[in-house]
């Protein structure tokens, strides 16, 4: 009984204690202001949109062209209203906003409409993303089994979608979106990269791809890959780091850049039609046509008879070569 009583008294005060850390408008607090985006609601809207992008695919199938309209149509008005409603979560979520809501809202439902509009043009992109992953992985036995199966282009479809939030000045809901992504295929692709038209992915563990990335067309890349920085500029007086600065490097047309390879800064360009080895570390740009390789470690075979011999003792091994 004692005990029960202690604790009964403990269980109040330690509340208290974890209260008094709190405050209405704080650093890590989200108190006295209109609610943030639900990010259940943002991974619901991401997979309408999917519908929308890959119709027959998702939770509805069965269907045709004669009843496809109906369902798109379905989908579109219920975009709308949901958009328009976390957008202006989104435009309210600062604390220090001054913005009357009324006002929120007619912005948000004017995005919302903006970024539905973008919804023809990305299929396009999104039908030359498979068709990338088809011409680049002779694993792929359909455009069906990329569209079910491929991290890569699940991970570039939620980017895409992300990006055009993005630009239209979207806060919060396009950084949700790609690390919903990021989670479910362990790509990380900021929403603020810029890509271009048939890109491939292949495996896609593991790599990153920073917010002033950009990257040309028909680029294909390998799991582990780092697109990075490789410092962050602060300003001179004050120490804190200067945002809005190129920190990312280039990637330019049809470059190729094999699992593990770490390219870094916002001066760094990768010339077109370049070839990067894996686990190759790059600071400084490259010319275009040039292949980059690390050279091969040698090997040292240890036999069961305790015997050790070099790597060109076998003069059978394997030749690796890209």
């Amino acid at each position: 009984m004692a005990t029960e009583f202690k604790m009964s008294g403990a269980l109040p005060e330690l509340t208290s204690r974890i209260v008094a850390t709190y405050k209405e408008c704080g650093s890590i607090d989200h108190l006295g202001h209109s609610p943030l985006p639900s990010y259940r609601e943002i991974v619901d809207v991401l997979g309408d949109l999917r519908e929308i992008l890959f119709p027959g695919y998702g939770r509805r199938q069965n269907l045709h062209m004669g009843n496809v309209a109906y369902h798109v149509g379905d989908l579109v008005d219920g975009l709308y209203n949901r958009l328009s409603r976390q957008i202006t979560r989104a435009l309210q979520h600062d604390c220090k906003s001054r913005e009357p809501e009324a006002d929120s809202e007619a912005k948000a439902e004017r995005l919302a409409l903006l970024f539905l509009e973008r919804l023809p043009a990305l299929r396009s992109t999104a039908a030359l993303d498979v068709e990338a992953a088809f011409e680049g992985d002779p694993a792929a036995s359909s455009l069906d089994e990329i569209v079910f199966c491929y991290p890569g282009v699940s991970a570039i479809t939620v980017y895409r979608l992300a990006h055009e939030l993005y630009n239209l000045g979207v806060p919060l809901i396009p950084r949700m979106m790609t690390e919903y992504a990021h989670g479910k295929t362990g790509i990380d692709i900021h929403p603020g990269a810029q890509i271009g038209e048939k890109f491939f992915i292949d495996h896609g563990t593991g790599v990153v791809i920073g917010q002033t990335t950009q990257i040309g067309d028909r680029v294909k890349i390998y799991q582990g890959v780092t697109l990075g920085a490789l410092s962050f500029p602060r300003d001179e007086l004050t120490g804190e780091v200067l945002r809005g600065t190129k920190r990312h490097p280039t990637i330019e047309d049809d470059v190729v850049i094999y699992a593990n390879a770490t390219i870094l800064g916002g001066n760094t360009v990768i010339g077109h039609h370049s070839v990067v080895g894996s686990s190759a570390w790059l600071t400084r740009s490259v010319a275009p046509h040039t292949t980059v390789t690390i050279e091969n470690p040698k090997l040292r075979y240890r036999e069961a008879n305790g015997g050790v011999r070099p790597d060109d003792a076998y003069p059978d091994r394997l030749n690796y070569q890209i």
